[in-house]
């Protein structure tokens, strides 16, 4: 399977290739690791503004199952970091932004063993990672006006939860509370508040002999959902947290609550819809829902979403990545299609690949710039799309899909093609 594909096994196969296995698709040269540039100058990059008419603020969350052995280190709790964004009435200004990663997550996850280099062909070294901000205030009181809609992210296999940013701060500039989730020992990197760094299980499996694929990614997809599922418990008990910013646990609305993911966390999203009656809605950003064949066997093994369909609305939106485009290409976005009754809708964005969902359509193009990505390998991951419109034409999908029907406003984007943004192609 390829690199650009938009399989997980693909991903999976790639992501752990360049962190030990020789020869692998996807691998790539490490660069030396001096810490920077060839003139010591590391390069930098910038998120987009939110567009909505709320300042943002931004709090993390360290959670415990203490119900559940992590799946990846037997003999230990679950431990997970999450975000949660949402209106605030003060603006970040300068020192106030809070930061993109920690300062350890982001050396590992620009160093050659992280997913900067491996998802995204950032040279080791090259750039700061450290010094990326986005447009939220970290801990700040959160707006009064009552209960907003809860929008839960997963990000795509081995990303950070901070690799969605630009989507989850213009999601709360619009209004609601949003949640993203590190899927702890699959991502590359998560940092604890008491300094541990929990890096990937994944390149040390890799190369096992007998080594399942497949087993592999479907035990992956299922810890993803139950820390969904978890996260979801959770946030009932944050109503009555102490130490949470002013405001913020009166405003999660419960009851209306979406989940949007990149990936295999567009996977996550449409499969924890499927079990946990609690997601109203949820859109899948360009992730596949088959695995390679159970055991070895040929052909592809399609997860109970698929093969039951959904009874609630949800939106398909692929790219034009090799192995990607609309449901009648795919197996898994094919069986969920036809088994569904809820609404639901599917669009292709023109001229984008499978990064074109995530920061790498923002901050890629930036880097590639100053050196420390090549013009090559930025085409593999966004394609030619111009980067402004990728980004406001996914932030308008995914808003119109929530604000339809979490919130009972409907502006009508979905309904068929539209004249605005020509470079989104709708399937029938």
């Amino acid at each position: 399977m390829g690199r650009r594909g938009r399989t997980v096994a693909a991903v999976l196969l790639a992501a752990t290739a360049t962190l030990g296995v020789v020869g692998a698709p996807g691998a790539m040269a490490a660069a030396p690791q001096d810490g920077g540039t060839s003139t010591g100058q590391q390069a930098r990059a910038w998120l987009p503004q939110p567009t909505g008419p709320y300042s943002v603020g931004t709090t993390a969350l360290h959670l415990t199952d203490e119900g559940r052995d992590d799946p990846w280190k037997p003999g230990r709790h679950r431990e997970l970091m999450i975000s949660l964004w949402y209106p605030t009435a003060r603006p970040a200004t300068g020192a106030d932004r809070a930061r993109y990663m920690e300062p350890a997550a982001a050396e590992h996850f620009g160093s050659g063993e992280g997913v900067g280099l491996v998802n995204y062909g950032a040279e080791p070294g090259r750039t700061d990672w450290a010094a990326v901000r986005g447009h939220a205030r970290a801990d700040a009181p959160a707006l009064p006006g009552g209960k907003r809609p809860v929008v839960l992210y997963s990000p795509g296999l081995g990303d950070p939860r901070t690799w969605g940013t630009a989507l989850v701060e213009d999601l709360a500039s619009r209004g609601y509370v949003v949640v993203t989730v590190d899927h702890t020992y699959e991502a590359s990197e998560v940092a604890f508040p008491n300094g541990d760094l929990a890096t990937s299980v994944l390149p040390g499996m890799i190369g096992q002999p007998g080594l399942d694929i497949g087993a592999v990614l479907r035990k992956s997809l299922q810890t993803r959902v139950d820390d969904t599922r978890f996260v979801l418990d959770q946030l009932t008990g944050l109503r009555r947290d102490p130490h949470l910013p002013a405001g913020l646990a009166a405003s999660l609305d419960l009851d209306r609550i979406g989940m949007v993911g990149h990936s295999a966390g567009g996977f996550t999203a449409v499969q924890t819809m499927h079990d946990d009656p609690r997601i109203k809605a949820g859109i899948n950003l360009d992730g596949q829902l088959h695995f390679p064949g159970p055991d070895g066997q040929t052909g592809v093994f399609l997860p109970s979403v698929a093969q039951d369909g959904l009874d609630r609305p949800f939106l398909l939106m692929g790219t034009q990545s090799p192995d990607s485009g609309d449901y009648h290409h795919q197996p898994g976005w094919d069986a969920l299609w036809q088994h569904s009754t809820g609404w639901h809708a599917d669009v292709t964005l023109t001229g984008s690949r499978h990064g074109s969902y995530t920061d790498a359509q923002s901050l890629l193009p930036q880097l590639a710039r100053q050196g420390a990505v090549t013009p090559e390998r930025l085409r593999d991951d966004i394609g030619d799309i111009r980067p402004d419109r990728a980004v406001l034409a996914t932030r308008a999908y995914v808003a119109s899909f929530f604000d339809r029907w979490l919130r009972g406003h409907n502006d009508h984007l979905l309904d068929g093609p539209a004249a605005r943004f020509p470079e989104m192609v709708y399937e029938r």
